[in-house]
């Protein structure tokens, strides 16, 4: 069966970290980022097995976490009166 979850990655000094908000507790990290895809997909395919084994439910409908990217303007401090 396919299933079809959020997953947020995070660069960090050495490595990419990634995580599924949909599955708490579902991480994994690599070296890079082609590296840290590959590691979760197998950590999200062994947590899912686990909570098959658990008897828990998996969440097969529409993902609770959503991602974008919003681009927001701000004002330069020094062009702002008073500052």
């Amino acid at each position: 069966m396919r299933y079809r979850f959020l997953v947020v990655y995070e660069q960090g000094e050495h490595n990419y970290s990634a995580y599924v908000p949909d599955l708490p507790g579902c991480v994994s990290t690599g070296a890079t980022l082609g590296e840290a895809r590959e590691h979760i997909r197998a950590a999200i395919a062994f947590h899912l097995e686990g909570m098959r084994a658990d008897g828990e439910d998996i969440p097969v409908t529409d993902p609770a976490e959503v991602a974008e990217y919003l681009e927001v303007e701000v004002a330069d401090p020094a062009t702002v009166p008073g500052n």
